[in-house]
């Protein structure tokens, strides 16, 4: 049995998800999302760190995946982007849990079958694979998939290398 945290980092939203993988069998045991006040940066940086360190706290996982940040337009939301990553990755750090990296289209490529699925398409695969009764918020969906990317590719440590995972070095 591994217990993986998905996290999808956000400045304002950053989503969880805890899966329990045992014998082929996966089991979502908590999902939602660490949500931040209209506050100051440094104080939503501090509400992320804490959120992540009170997951880790309850659930004890055995590794983390965690979105990689991408730059698209705006590069400071990228900056924003990256700091509220770094809080939820010095969280789990201080704990000495590995963590590892995918970039928004390995993981959808590992759940939805395309690297370029929408969030609507995530969110019905991470649904059908958990079996939840209902379709889980979109931050928290992508933590879930973030997860579920991870058991997937980490069963397959060939596949994983060629297809760029990274663990993150402490």
């Amino acid at each position: 049995m591994i217990r993986i945290l998905g996290i999808d980092p956000g400045s304002r939203l950053t989503g969880f998800g805890i899966i329990e993988a045992e014998a082929g069998r996966l089991r979502c045991l908590s999902t939602g999302c660490i949500r931040t006040q209209n506050e100051g940066l440094p104080t939503r940086l501090k509400a992320i760190f804490e959120g992540v360190q009170q997951l880790v706290g309850d659930f004890q996982p055995a590794e983390v995946a965690i979105e990689n940040i991408f730059v698209h337009r705006n590069v400071d939301s990228a900056l924003k982007l990256g700091q509220a990553r770094g809080a939820a990755l010095s969280a789990v750090s201080v704990q000495d849990i590995p963590v590892y990296e995918y970039t928004p289209s390995q993981i959808k490529k590992a759940i939805v079958g395309k690297g370029n699925a929408s969030k609507q398409q995530v969110q019905h695969m991470v649904k059908a694979l958990l079996t939840l009764a209902q379709a889980p918020q979109e931050d928290a969906a992508d933590a879930l998939a973030a997860a579920l990317c991870h058991e997937h590719l980490r069963r397959q440590p060939l596949l994983s290398m060629r297809q760029g995972s990274r663990r993150w070095r402490r």
